[in-house]
Protein backbone atom coordinates (compact mmCIF):
# COMPACT_ATOMS: atom_id res chain seq x y z
CA UNK A 1 0.00 0.00 0.00
CA UNK A 2 3.09 2.48 0.04
CA UNK A 3 1.82 3.69 -3.64
CA UNK A 4 -1.35 5.77 -1.44
CA UNK A 5 -1.00 9.46 -1.90
CA UNK A 6 -4.43 10.49 -1.50
CA UNK A 7 -7.19 9.96 0.55
CA UNK A 8 -10.62 10.61 0.95
CA UNK A 9 -12.41 11.25 4.13
CA UNK A 10 -16.38 10.83 4.63
CA UNK A 11 -18.80 10.75 7.48
CA UNK A 12 -22.25 9.12 6.06
CA UNK A 13 -25.59 7.89 8.15
CA UNK A 14 -27.07 9.24 11.47
CA UNK A 15 -24.62 11.77 12.49
CA UNK A 16 -23.02 11.23 16.15
CA UNK A 17 -20.49 13.35 18.75
CA UNK A 18 -16.77 12.69 18.12
CA UNK A 19 -17.32 12.51 14.69
CA UNK A 20 -15.81 16.10 13.96
CA UNK A 21 -12.79 14.81 16.23
CA UNK A 22 -12.26 11.89 14.33
CA UNK A 23 -11.81 13.82 10.82
CA UNK A 24 -9.57 16.11 11.99
CA UNK A 25 -6.72 12.86 13.25
CA UNK A 26 -7.57 11.78 9.93
CA UNK A 27 -6.90 14.66 8.48
CA UNK A 28 -4.15 16.06 10.66
CA UNK A 29 -2.27 12.02 10.24
CA UNK A 30 -2.14 11.66 7.11
CA UNK A 31 -0.64 15.16 6.16
CA UNK A 32 1.91 14.38 8.64
CA UNK A 33 2.59 11.09 6.98
CA UNK A 34 3.60 13.20 3.51
CA UNK A 35 -0.73 12.33 2.07
CA UNK A 36 -3.18 14.78 0.41
CA UNK A 37 -6.80 14.52 2.57
CA UNK A 38 -10.10 15.34 0.78
CA UNK A 39 -13.32 15.49 2.73
CA UNK A 40 -15.94 14.19 0.85
CA UNK A 41 -19.12 15.82 1.70
CA UNK A 42 -22.67 14.35 2.69
CA UNK A 43 -21.39 10.79 2.27
CA UNK A 44 -21.65 8.27 -0.35
CA UNK A 45 -24.39 10.96 -1.85
CA UNK A 46 -21.25 13.24 -2.50
CA UNK A 47 -19.13 11.33 -3.44
CA UNK A 48 -21.60 10.60 -6.89
CA UNK A 49 -22.28 14.54 -7.00
CA UNK A 50 -18.78 15.03 -6.81
CA UNK A 51 -18.43 17.31 -3.71
CA UNK A 52 -15.02 16.38 -2.79
CA UNK A 53 -12.62 19.27 -1.36
CA UNK A 54 -9.13 18.92 -0.40
CA UNK A 55 -8.12 19.66 3.11
CA UNK A 56 -5.48 21.25 5.10
CA UNK A 57 -4.30 21.28 8.40
CA UNK A 58 -6.63 24.73 9.21
CA UNK A 59 -9.32 22.91 7.34
CA UNK A 60 -10.23 21.10 10.97
CA UNK A 61 -8.79 24.19 13.22
CA UNK A 62 -11.27 24.15 16.22
CA UNK A 63 -13.69 21.80 15.15
CA UNK A 64 -12.83 18.82 17.99
CA UNK A 65 -15.36 20.23 20.62
CA UNK A 66 -18.22 20.55 17.79
CA UNK A 67 -21.01 17.88 17.41
CA UNK A 68 -22.54 17.23 14.43
CA UNK A 69 -20.17 16.63 11.41
CA UNK A 70 -18.87 19.07 9.16
CA UNK A 71 -18.34 17.21 6.15
CA UNK A 72 -22.08 16.53 6.33
CA UNK A 73 -24.03 13.11 6.07
CA UNK A 74 -26.68 11.80 4.04
CA UNK A 75 -28.12 8.48 3.38
CA UNK A 76 -27.77 7.22 -0.16
CA UNK A 77 -30.44 5.40 -2.07
CA UNK A 78 -28.34 5.82 -5.14
CA UNK A 79 -25.40 3.86 -4.01
CA UNK A 80 -27.31 1.22 -3.33
CA UNK A 81 -27.49 0.77 -7.08
CA UNK A 82 -23.91 -0.29 -9.33
CA UNK A 83 -24.55 3.21 -11.44
CA UNK A 84 -24.38 5.19 -8.63
CA UNK A 85 -21.60 3.56 -7.06
CA UNK A 86 -19.74 3.60 -10.50
CA UNK A 87 -20.50 7.23 -10.59
CA UNK A 88 -18.65 7.28 -6.88
CA UNK A 89 -15.61 5.44 -7.90
CA UNK A 90 -15.16 7.40 -11.29
CA UNK A 91 -15.39 10.96 -8.92
CA UNK A 92 -12.49 9.52 -6.75
CA UNK A 93 -10.47 8.20 -10.23
CA UNK A 94 -10.83 11.68 -11.39
CA UNK A 95 -9.08 13.19 -8.49
CA UNK A 96 -6.56 10.34 -8.11
CA UNK A 97 -7.60 9.28 -4.56
CA UNK A 98 -6.43 5.79 -3.13
CA UNK A 99 -7.83 5.30 -0.49
CA UNK A 100 -11.38 6.37 1.86
CA UNK A 101 -11.67 6.10 5.43
CA UNK A 102 -15.32 5.92 6.24
CA UNK A 103 -17.15 7.21 9.21
CA UNK A 104 -20.13 5.79 9.93
CA UNK A 105 -22.15 2.93 11.32
CA UNK A 106 -23.81 -0.61 9.55
CA UNK A 107 -25.40 1.14 6.52
CA UNK A 108 -22.07 2.74 5.75
CA UNK A 109 -20.16 -0.34 6.17
CA UNK A 110 -22.37 -2.26 3.98
CA UNK A 111 -21.80 0.19 1.07
CA UNK A 112 -18.16 -0.03 2.39
CA UNK A 113 -17.61 -3.23 1.62
CA UNK A 114 -19.66 -3.84 -1.48
CA UNK A 115 -17.86 -0.49 -3.07
CA UNK A 116 -14.45 -2.49 -1.66
CA UNK A 117 -15.11 -5.63 -3.46
CA UNK A 118 -16.37 -4.17 -6.83
CA UNK A 119 -13.35 -1.77 -7.28
CA UNK A 120 -10.52 -3.09 -5.45
CA UNK A 121 -10.41 -0.17 -3.66
CA UNK A 122 -9.12 0.06 -0.12
CA UNK A 123 -11.36 1.38 2.29
CA UNK A 124 -11.12 1.41 6.51
CA UNK A 125 -14.05 2.11 8.60
CA UNK A 126 -14.34 4.28 11.89
CA UNK A 127 -17.50 3.26 13.94
CA UNK A 128 -19.46 6.44 14.33
CA UNK A 129 -22.99 6.03 15.76
CA UNK A 130 -24.23 6.79 18.98
CA UNK A 131 -25.99 3.17 19.21
CA UNK A 132 -22.73 1.08 19.99
CA UNK A 133 -24.46 -1.70 18.53
CA UNK A 134 -20.78 -2.71 15.79
CA UNK A 135 -19.00 -5.68 16.71
CA UNK A 136 -15.18 -5.13 16.46
CA UNK A 137 -14.77 -2.40 19.50
CA UNK A 138 -15.65 -1.67 23.00
CA UNK A 139 -17.13 1.32 22.15
CA UNK A 140 -18.36 3.41 18.86
CA UNK A 141 -18.05 7.59 18.90
CA UNK A 142 -20.64 9.08 20.20
CA UNK A 143 -21.97 6.81 22.49
CA UNK A 144 -20.37 7.84 25.36
CA UNK A 145 -21.72 11.68 24.60
CA UNK A 146 -25.31 10.09 23.96
CA UNK A 147 -25.63 8.46 27.71
CA UNK A 148 -24.45 11.78 29.16
CA UNK A 149 -27.21 13.30 27.23
CA UNK A 150 -30.21 10.94 28.38
CA UNK A 151 -28.79 11.17 31.56
CA UNK A 152 -28.84 14.84 32.52
CA UNK A 153 -32.70 14.86 31.02
CA UNK A 154 -33.57 12.02 32.77
CA UNK A 155 -32.15 13.64 36.31
CA UNK A 156 -33.93 16.53 35.37
CA UNK A 157 -37.57 14.89 34.74
CA UNK A 158 -36.78 13.32 37.87
CA UNK A 159 -36.92 16.40 39.50
CA UNK A 160 -40.51 17.37 38.35
CA UNK A 161 -41.44 13.57 38.73
CA UNK A 162 -40.59 13.74 42.04
CA UNK A 163 -42.45 16.98 42.95
CA UNK A 164 -45.80 16.01 41.35
CA UNK A 165 -45.58 12.08 42.14
CA UNK A 166 -45.37 10.67 38.57
CA UNK A 167 -44.29 8.09 36.47
CA UNK A 168 -42.03 8.97 33.69
CA UNK A 169 -42.12 6.62 30.50
CA UNK A 170 -38.77 8.30 28.73
CA UNK A 171 -37.95 6.94 25.36
CA UNK A 172 -34.31 7.05 23.80
CA UNK A 173 -32.76 6.06 20.74
CA UNK A 174 -31.89 2.14 19.99
CA UNK A 175 -34.09 0.38 17.51
CA UNK A 176 -31.90 -2.78 17.50
CA UNK A 177 -29.60 -2.15 20.59
CA UNK A 178 -30.57 -1.27 24.21
CA UNK A 179 -27.04 -0.12 25.31
CA UNK A 180 -28.08 3.44 25.38
CA UNK A 181 -31.13 2.17 27.14
CA UNK A 182 -29.33 0.03 29.82
CA UNK A 183 -26.16 2.31 30.59
CA UNK A 184 -28.42 5.44 31.23
CA UNK A 185 -30.78 3.36 33.43
CA UNK A 186 -28.41 2.79 35.71
CA UNK A 187 -27.04 6.13 35.67
CA UNK A 188 -29.68 7.64 36.77
CA UNK A 189 -31.40 5.41 39.10
CA UNK A 190 -34.24 4.09 36.68
CA UNK A 191 -37.24 1.76 38.18
CA UNK A 192 -37.07 -0.24 34.83
CA UNK A 193 -35.07 -0.34 31.81
CA UNK A 194 -37.10 -2.06 28.54
CA UNK A 195 -34.83 -3.29 25.85
CA UNK A 196 -35.06 -4.98 22.66
CA UNK A 197 -32.87 -8.21 23.54
CA UNK A 198 -35.46 -8.99 26.13
CA UNK A 199 -39.05 -9.70 26.15
CA UNK A 200 -41.44 -7.00 27.98
CA UNK A 201 -44.31 -8.60 29.92
CA UNK A 202 -46.15 -5.66 31.00
CA UNK A 203 -48.69 -7.35 33.49
CA UNK A 204 -45.00 -8.43 35.60
CA UNK A 205 -44.47 -4.58 34.98
CA UNK A 206 -47.48 -3.14 36.58
CA UNK A 207 -47.07 -5.70 39.59
CA UNK A 208 -43.71 -4.63 40.34
CA UNK A 209 -44.73 -0.89 39.96
CA UNK A 210 -47.57 -1.40 42.21
CA UNK A 211 -45.58 -3.02 44.29
CA UNK A 212 -42.87 0.07 44.53
CA UNK A 213 -46.22 2.58 45.11
CA UNK A 214 -47.48 0.57 47.83
CA UNK A 215 -43.44 1.28 49.82
CA UNK A 216 -44.10 4.64 49.10
CA UNK A 217 -42.11 5.32 46.17
CA UNK A 218 -43.73 8.54 44.81
CA UNK A 219 -42.33 8.94 42.02
CA UNK A 220 -40.74 6.42 38.89
CA UNK A 221 -38.66 6.35 35.58
CA UNK A 222 -38.84 3.87 33.20
CA UNK A 223 -36.42 3.60 30.56
CA UNK A 224 -37.46 2.29 26.96
CA UNK A 225 -35.53 1.85 23.93
CA UNK A 226 -36.98 2.81 21.10
CA UNK A 227 -36.99 -0.45 19.87
CA UNK A 228 -39.09 -2.35 22.49
CA UNK A 229 -41.07 -5.24 21.36
CA UNK A 230 -44.05 -3.44 23.05
CA UNK A 231 -43.92 -0.82 20.47
CA UNK A 232 -42.06 2.53 22.21
CA UNK A 233 -42.46 4.37 25.44
CA UNK A 234 -45.77 6.16 23.88
CA UNK A 235 -47.33 2.74 23.85
CA UNK A 236 -45.95 0.77 26.98
CA UNK A 237 -47.39 4.11 28.87
CA UNK A 238 -50.86 3.57 27.12
CA UNK A 239 -50.94 0.07 28.08
CA UNK A 240 -49.42 0.47 31.63
CA UNK A 241 -52.42 3.49 32.21
CA UNK A 242 -54.90 0.69 31.46
CA UNK A 243 -53.19 -1.55 34.24
CA UNK A 244 -52.88 1.33 36.70
CA UNK A 245 -55.34 4.18 35.82
CA UNK A 246 -54.57 5.56 39.51
CA UNK A 247 -50.69 6.10 38.60
CA UNK A 248 -50.23 10.03 37.30
CA UNK A 249 -47.91 8.79 34.06
CA UNK A 250 -46.10 10.91 31.61
CA UNK A 251 -44.00 10.22 28.64
CA UNK A 252 -40.82 11.93 26.94
CA UNK A 253 -39.18 11.17 23.86
CA UNK A 254 -35.60 12.35 23.43
CA UNK A 255 -35.63 11.48 20.34
CA UNK A 256 -32.55 13.90 18.18
CA UNK A 257 -31.17 15.65 21.04
CA UNK A 258 -29.36 12.41 21.64
CA UNK A 259 -27.81 13.29 18.85
CA UNK A 260 -26.28 16.83 19.10
CA UNK A 261 -23.76 18.67 21.34
CA UNK A 262 -20.47 18.98 22.67
CA UNK A 263 -18.67 15.50 22.67
CA UNK A 264 -17.83 14.29 26.18
CA UNK A 265 -14.04 13.79 26.31
CA UNK A 266 -13.96 10.28 25.90
CA UNK A 267 -15.53 10.56 22.76
CA UNK A 268 -13.20 13.05 21.69
CA UNK A 269 -10.09 11.21 22.78
CA UNK A 270 -11.48 7.68 21.25
CA UNK A 271 -12.36 9.72 17.76
CA UNK A 272 -8.94 11.08 18.22
CA UNK A 273 -7.12 7.98 18.32
CA UNK A 274 -9.45 5.79 15.84
CA UNK A 275 -8.76 8.58 13.06
CA UNK A 276 -5.34 8.16 13.59
CA UNK A 277 -4.70 4.17 14.44
CA UNK A 278 -7.43 4.38 10.28
CA UNK A 279 -4.50 6.29 8.18
CA UNK A 280 -1.83 4.48 9.77
CA UNK A 281 -3.86 1.14 9.04
CA UNK A 282 -4.45 1.89 5.55
CA UNK A 283 -0.56 2.60 5.41
CA UNK A 284 -0.11 -0.66 6.99
CA UNK A 285 -2.02 -2.45 4.05
CA UNK A 286 -5.08 -2.81 5.89
CA UNK A 287 -8.63 -2.62 3.69
CA UNK A 288 -11.97 -3.71 3.98
CA UNK A 289 -12.14 -3.26 8.06
CA UNK A 290 -13.30 -1.49 11.03
CA UNK A 291 -11.08 0.03 13.22
CA UNK A 292 -11.58 -0.54 16.76
CA UNK A 293 -10.38 -0.60 19.88
CA UNK A 294 -11.05 -3.71 22.42
CA UNK A 295 -9.45 -4.00 25.91
CA UNK A 296 -7.35 -0.71 25.16
CA UNK A 297 -5.80 -2.85 22.02
CA UNK A 298 -5.96 -1.83 18.48
CA UNK A 299 -8.30 -4.54 16.62
CA UNK A 300 -8.99 -4.40 12.87
CA UNK A 301 -12.40 -6.47 11.95
CA UNK A 302 -13.71 -6.88 8.36
CA UNK A 303 -16.56 -4.70 7.43
CA UNK A 304 -18.30 -8.58 7.15
CA UNK A 305 -17.80 -9.23 10.44
CA UNK A 306 -18.13 -5.99 11.76
CA UNK A 307 -21.80 -6.00 10.80
CA UNK A 308 -22.75 -9.08 11.08
CA UNK A 309 -21.69 -10.66 14.46
CA UNK A 310 -24.27 -9.48 16.74
CA UNK A 311 -23.08 -7.84 20.69
CA UNK A 312 -24.93 -8.97 23.15
CA UNK A 313 -26.17 -6.86 25.49
CA UNK A 314 -25.08 -7.91 29.50
CA UNK A 315 -28.03 -8.93 31.17
CA UNK A 316 -26.75 -9.32 34.37
CA UNK A 317 -26.35 -5.48 34.04
CA UNK A 318 -29.78 -5.31 33.74
CA UNK A 319 -30.54 -7.19 36.81
CA UNK A 320 -28.67 -5.25 38.80
CA UNK A 321 -30.56 -2.13 37.15
CA UNK A 322 -33.70 -3.31 38.96
CA UNK A 323 -32.00 -4.77 42.52
CA UNK A 324 -30.77 -1.49 43.21
CA UNK A 325 -33.41 0.64 42.50
CA UNK A 326 -35.65 -1.30 44.87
Amino acid sequence: MAQIQKIGVMTSGGDSPGMNAAIRAVVRTAIFNGLDVFGIYRGYEGMIDGQIEQMYSHSVSNIIQRGGTILKTARSKRFMEYKGRLTAYQNLMERKIDALIAIGGNGTFTGASIFDKEFNFPIIGLPGTIDNDLYGTDATIGYDTAINTVVEAADKIRDTATSHDRLFFIEVMGRDAGFIALRSGIACGAEFILVPETTTYIDNLARLLRHDWRKNKTSGIVIVAEGDDMGGAIEVARKMKEKLPDLDTRVTILGHVQRGGSPSAFDRVLASSLGFLAVRGLLEGNRGVMAGIIDKQVVYTPFDKAIKHHKDINKDMLEMSRILAL
